[in-house]
């Protein structure tokens, strides 16, 4: 019996939008009942002389007991039924959409929270930007993954090259990681192809976008269709739609000389040190939805992901940085946990936060977010990024516990969205 209650009393809890059309449904059942009472009563006045009639309308109604007796056994018995039919139909139609382990409940508690949680802008790209999201939709389904647009190496830069569409790549992370079924759609769009000459390297993802480019004749109505077959939980947007190309300037080492370096695949190859980086042509305007989103976001993250090569990319197009300019949402960069050997070898938070703003320009950023565990092994010849006395000095900077323990040299999901929801609630107040 207090099962049976407790479970009745979980469809009424706040937050779950249901108790209005509770009480809707036993109004009009109300209605109901007081319209076929009406009948009765009229029957009843109308054929008085029948016995059978008044038997049956007397122990129909329960004459023979108090009125208030009556309204308590009517009245409790309607309201049970009226709630135990609405669960179940809701379970019944419900059934085929459940996760395996969750219930109807649950599930529609856990959709109300995220429904009601922040606008978050994610910027980035390569697998930085897929773990911060990975992450971040836990807590909101109001996500918006901005991508770059200026990978040309790997499948890719092949399809880029073959068929002249953006570079479907990390578009294709971020919705596998957006994904509300990671357990095999996902993974069928992460599959990689191996053995033929013509496939070989290929993603399922990447010629899955490709094709939808061409069915629906444009790669941003290919990004949607493809975020409706994955079910995502938000939505993943180009930078620019323009063919753009990420170009460098790059020091040599032991020497003052610097070179010209074309495209994203090149730059972490050159042996040197990145001095500047330009987009090709550099009045690429942004993707529209892009603006709109970043100017009505409640939190902005840039990062992380590869300094040079998946962020600065999308801050150079020069009216989504000026939208992040004008926007009140709070902007956290995340610092990178390890340095990428060819692109930021030896750099410490600080390094990494002047590169961007000797790029971008200075106090972009509300919030600089580090890591702070250095313990494990990032392996290769990286090593950690990390928060050195400059960035301490930064009355910006938070450090926490941001390493993935089974690979030093990424950040942990699940640690790296809970402290931006902890930065963010400190900042606005306790999450509703």
């Amino acid at each position: 019996m207090k099962s049976a209650f407790r479970e009745i009393s979980r469809w009424v809890r706040p937050g779950l939008g249901l108790k209005r059309w509770f009480v809707f449904v036993m109004l009009g059942i109300t209605l109901i009942g007081l319209g076929i009472a009406v009948i009765l009563i009229d029957i009843y006045r109308t054929d008085t002389n029948d016995p059978l009639l008044l038997t049956l309308l007397a122990y129909g109604s329960l004459r023979f007991l108090p009125r208030v007796i009556r309204a308590i056994i009517f009245g409790g018995l309607g309201i049970g039924l009226v709630v135990y039919g609405i669960v179940n139909l809701n379970r019944s139609l419900l059934a085929p959409f459940l996760r395996p382990g969750s219930n109807v409940v649950d599930q529609l508690r856990d959709f109300r929270k995220k429904e009601r949680g922040p606008r978050i802008v994610a910027i980035g790209g390569g697998h930085g930007l897929s773990t911060l999201l990975r992450g971040l939709k836990a807590h909101t389904s109001n996500l918006t993954a901005v991508v770059t647009v200026a990978d040309d190496g790997g499948s890719s830069g092949r399809l880029r090259e073959s068929f002249g569409i953006l570079p479907p790549g990390d578009i294709r992370n971020c919705l596998a990681a957006l994904s509300n079924d990671e357990d095999l759609l996902a993974q069928l769009f992460q599959y990689r192809f191996s053995g033929s000459s013509d496939l070989d390297g290929h993603s399922f993802g990447n010629l899955f976008i490709t094709a939808l480019s061409d069915i629906t004749g444009s790669f941003e109505s290919a990004v949607v269709e493809s975020g409706r077959v994955l079910s995502v939980n938000g939505q993943v947007l180009p930078a620019t739609l323009h063919n753009v190309k990420l170009v460098a300037s790059m020091q040599l080492p032991h020497s003052l000389n610097e070179v010209r370096v074309e495209g994203e695949s090149k730059i972490p190859e050159m042996v040197g040190r990145v001095r500047r980086v330009w987009l090709e042509p550099d009045d690429a305007s942004a993707y529209p939805p892009v603006l709109r989103e970043i100017l009505t976001a409640d939190i902005i993250v840039v990062g992380p992901g590869s300094l040079y090569t998946s962020l600065l990319p999308n801050l150079l197009v020069k009216d989504l940085l000026s939208a992040m300019n004008v926007s009140r949402a709070i902007k956290i960069y995340v610092s990178n946990i390890a340095t990428q050997t060819g692109e930021t070898d030896f750099y410490t938070c600080y390094d990494h936060v002047r590169a961007l703003e000797g790029h971008v320009g200075e106090d972009l950023f509300d919030v600089i977010l580090c890591n702070g565990n250095y313990s494990g092994d990032v392996g290769g010849n990286s090593q950690w990024v990390r928060a050195d006395d400059k960035t301490l000095s930064d009355s910006r900077t938070h450090v926490a516990d941001l390493v993935d323990d089974g690979h030093p040299w990424r950040h942990d999901s699940v640690k790296l969205a809970r402290k931006i929801m902890e930065i963010y609630s400190a900042k606005t107040g306790p999450l509703g």
